[in-house]
C-alpha cells in the first residue's frame, strides 16, 4: 500500500486530509476533562495503560471484520509492535515523566516542536523541500502553538525534564511516521502498534507496582470513572488514532502535525460549552497555528 505524500495529493484529497486530522485533533481533546477526573483514583502509569488497553480492545474487532482473519496473520506483528511500544508506548511513559518534572505548561510547548521534528524528519528521510512557504508555516504553528498553551497558564520552568518531553515528541513523530509505512489498512496499522504501546505500558505499570509505585484506588472507583475510562480509551484514543495514522498518510507527519497545536483552542470550547471561559489568547493561538497549516500548503 502506497503512501499518498503531500506534493502528490489533489487540493480536493488535501482537504479532506486536514478536516481529518482535525477530527482526530478535537476527538483527542475531549479526552483532556477525562484525565483531570480519572487521575485521582487511576495513577497516570496506570491511566496510560488502561487506556491503551481499551484502545486495543475496542479496534482489534473492527479491524477483524474490515480486514478479515487472514490480513490480521499477515500482519508485520513483531516490528510493527516495536514500532508502538517505543512511538506511543514510550512516548506516553516520557511526557508523563516530563511533566512531572517540568509542570504540564513546559511539557505541552515542547509538544508543540512537534511538526518541526516531523519536517526535519520528512526532509532527512523522505527528500521533501523545505520551501520558504514551508518554513513560514512551521513559524506559526509553533508561535500560534505556543500562544495556546502557555496561555494564562504561568511561565515556563526548564531542566532535564524539558529533555524527557522533548524525547517524548521525536519518539511520537517517529512512530506516526513509521506506522503509516506498514503496508496494511489503516485500522490495521492503528491497531498493531497501539497492542505493542499497551503491552509497554501494562509492562510499566506492573513494574511501577512491584517498585513499591501507587497503584488503583478501586475502591473509590465509580461507574462514572469508568464512563470516563471508556471515553478516554475509545474516543480520545482509538477513534483518534485512527483519523490520525490516515492524516499522517496524506499529508506526512509536518503538515499533519500542525494540527496538534489547536488542540488547546479544542479544550477550551469543549469547557466553554460546560460553562467555561472564553479565552483569547487561545482563540488567537488556533488562528495563527490554521494560518500556518494552510500556508504550509500552498504550492507555487
Amino acid at each position: 500500500m502506497s503512501v499518498l505524500t503531500p506534493s502528490a495529493a489533489p487540493p480536493t484529497g488535501q482537504a479532506s486530509a486536514n478536516m481529518i486530522a482535525m477530527a482526530s485533533m478535537l476527538t483527542w481533546a475531549t479526552g483532556f476533562p477525562a484525565v483531570d477526573y480519572l487521575l485521582p483514583v487511576l495513577p497516570p502509569v496506570w491511566l496510560v495503560a488502561a487506556r491503551m488497553v481499551l484502545g486495543v480492545v475496542a479496534l482489534l474487532p473492527v479491524w477483524w471484520l474490515l480486514d478479515g482473519p487472514r490480513a490480521l496473520a499477515a500482519a508485520p506483528w513483531r516490528s510493527a509492535m516495536v514500532t508502538g511500544a517505543i512511538g506511543f508506548g514510550l512516548g506516553a511513559w516520557l511526557l508523563i515523566l516530563a511533566q512531572a518534572r517540568v509542570g504540564a505548561v513546559t511539557a505541552a510547548v515542547i509538544t508543540a516542536t512537534l511538526p518541526v521534528i516531523g519536517i526535519a524528519m520528512e526532509a532527512a528521510f523522505d527528500g521533501r523541500r523545505v520551501t520558504h512557504r514551508l518554513i513560514l508555516g512551521l513559524v506559526l504553528s509553533l508561535a500560534g502553538g505556543v500562544m495556546a498553551y502557555a496561555a494564562g497558564l504561568g511561565r515556563l520552568t526548564l531542566g532535564p525534564g524539558a529533555l524527557l518531553a522533548f524525547g517524548s515528541v521525536l519518539v511520537f513523530a517517529w512512530g506516526s511516521r513509521r506506522t503509516t509505512l506498514l503496508p496494511i489498512s489503516a485500522i490495521g496499522r492503528t491497531t498493531i502498534t497501539l497492542v505493542g504501546a499497551a503491552i509497554a505500558t501494562v509492562l510499566a505499570a506492573a513494574a511501577s507496582a512491584l517498585a513499591g509505585g501507587p497503584v488503583p484506588d478501586l475502591a473509590g472507583f465509580g461507574g462514572g470513572h469508568l464512563a470516563a475510562l471508556v471515553g478516554y480509551g475509545v474516543g480520545a484514543l482509538a477513534l483518534s488514532q485512527v483519523l490520525w495514522i490516515v492524516s499522517v498518510g496524506r499529508l506526512g507527519i509536518g503538515v499533519a502535525s500542525m494540527h496538534i497545536n489547536i488542540a488547546p483552542f479544542y479544550v477550551m470550547l469543549l469547557a466553554v460549552a460546560f460553562g467555561g471561559l472564553w479565552d483569547w489568547w487561545q482563540a488567537v493561538g488556533a488562528v495563527v497555528v490554521a494560518a500556518g497549516v494552510v500556508i504550509a500548503q500552498r504550492r507555487g
